[in-house]
C-alpha cells in the first residue's frame, strides 16, 4: 500500500516544544489513550509524532491516509503467493502486534470503513478485529493509536463524526508566533538566525492576504524548504517564490501578489 513509512527506534528527530503537547502526548500514551492533532498543513503534526515516537523508545508506523485508503489495507488481506494463499498483515495489524504507534495522517480522507475498523482500538477494549483472517488482537500497554486532521481543510462530508471525535483526546497546533518561529527554523536547518527572522516575517505577510482566498496559508514546512534552496546557493528571492509561494496557488493574478511581497522581503 502506498502512502505507508516505517521509523524504527534510533535518532530522536528535531522538534520544539510550542505549549505542554509533549506532556500531552506522554501522558496519553502512559494511560493508553489515542490522541487526535488538529492543524493546518505544515505546521508540525507529523515531525511531533516522530519525536515523540523516538522519544519514548516505540517503533512508529504512519499511514498517509487517502480517498482510497480502505479497511483492508491497514488490517491486511489475503494474497496468493507461489500458488499457495497466505494472509499478509496491514500496517494496523503490524502495529498492534509490535506494541508500535499507529500514526494515521489525514484520517479524514480515508473511507468511513476505515474510522470503523480502528473504533474498537480508540476505547477500553483496545482491540483489533480481522475478520478475513478470524483473529482478534489485544494490543499491548505500548501502542497507541494517534490520528491527524486539518479542520480547516476538512470541510463536508468529509469532516470527522463526533462520535469519532470523542473518542479521542484532543490538541490543536497552529504556526508558531515569530519568535519561536525562528528558533524553529534555526534548529532545523541551522540557518543564520537574520535569515530565520527575515522568512518568518514574510510568512507573516503572505498569511495575512486573507483577501488572495488561499486554500492553504504559508506553513512552517515551506520555510523550512526556502532556507534550504537559499543554504544551497539559490537566489533567496527565487527561492521564495519556488518553495513558498508557488506551492500556494496556480491562480497567475494570485501568485502575482505573492512574488511581488517577496520582491519586497528579499
Amino acid at each position: 500500500m502506498k502512502g505507508i513509512t516505517e521509523l524504527n527506534e534510533g535518532v530522536i528527530p528535531f522538534y520544539q516544544s510550542v505549549a505542554h503537547e509533549t506532556a500531552l502526548f506522554q501522558h496519553c500514551w502512559q494511560q493508553k489513550l489515542p490522541l487526535m492533532l488538529k492543524g493546518p498543513t505544515g505546521c508540525g503534526k507529523s515531525r511531533f509524532v516522530e519525536h515523540m515516537a523516538a522519544k519514548l523508545g516505540r517503533p512508529l508506523v504512519t499511514v498517509a491516509c487517502h480517498d482510497d485508503t480502505s479497511a483492508a489495507d491497514l488490517l491486511g488481506r489475503w494474497l496468493v503467493r507461489g500458488g499457495d494463499t497466505v494472509w499478509q498483515d496491514g500496517p494496523a495489524t503490524r502495529a498492534v502486534r509490535e506494541g508500535a504507534i499507529l500514526y494515521l495522517d489525514e484520517v479524514a480522507e480515508a473511507r468511513p470503513d476505515v474510522v470503523v475498523a480502528v473504533h474498537p482500538l480508540t476505547d477500553h477494549r483496545r482491540r483489533l478485529y480481522l475478520e478475513r483472517h478470524s483473529e482478534e488482537l489485544q494490543a499491548s500497554d505500548e501502542f497507541m493509536l494517534v490520528v491527524s486532521f486539518n479542520p480547516g481543510y476538512q470541510k463536508g462530508w468529509k469532516e470527522l463524526k463526533p462520535s469519532t471525535r470523542q473518542r479521542f483526546a484532543a490538541i490543536s497546533f497552529d504556526y508558531p508566533e515569530p519568535e519561536l518561529e525562528a528558533s524553529i527554523l534555526i534548529g532545523e536547518t541551522d540557518c543564520a538566525d537574520k535569515l530565520a527572522k527575515r522568512l518568518v516575517k514574510l510568512a507573516g505577510k503572505l498569511r495575512g492576504l486573507e483577501e488572495l482566498g488561499l486554500a492553504e496559508k504559508a506553513s512552517t514546512r515551506l520555510l523550512v524548504d526556502a532556507v534550504r534552496l537559499i543554504q544551497s546557493g539559490m537566489n533567496p528571492r527565487v527561492a521564495c517564490i519556488a518553495a513558498i509561494c508557488e506551492p500556494l496557488s496556480d491562480e497567475s493574478d494570485v501568485l502575482e501578489a505573492l512574488h511581488e511581497v517577496v520582491s519586497l522581503a528579499f
